[in-house]
């Protein structure tokens, strides 16, 4: 585990420790080239406040989208992103490929 993947964990602790609501977003499989690998988490609030990341920025939003839900009760989910190269640069996977995200609550 290196140091910013700690710092994802820690502050979701943290958060938990003051009462929050926290979800936790996994990246568990890529294809192709993709922002970041295997195991990059991010960490959200039911504020919104975020730390870490599954991408690089290009789908943090729908992550969060889907965590809120799951931190007001809905199941933990599987997200799968996948771009042709054509489509890539208009949602920000600017070399095309996939990516999997798996999004739960911290109990």
């Amino acid at each position: 585990m290196d140091a910013s993947e700690q710092d994802v964990l820690q502050q979701a602790l943290a958060w938990r420790g003051e009462g929050r609501k926290v979800a936790i977003a996994t990246v568990i499989a890529t294809w192709g080239s993709s922002p970041r690998p295997v195991g990059s988490q991010l960490a959200v609030n039911e504020e919104g406040a975020m730390v870490g990341s599954v991408s690089g920025g290009c789908i943090e939003g729908a992550v969060v989208r889907e965590a809120q839900e799951i931190m007001a009760g809905a199941k933990p989910r599987l997200l799968d992103f996948g771009v042709t190269n054509e489509q890539a640069w208009e949602v920000g996977l600017a070399c095309g490929g996939k990516l999997e995200v798996y999004v739960e609550a911290v109990e």
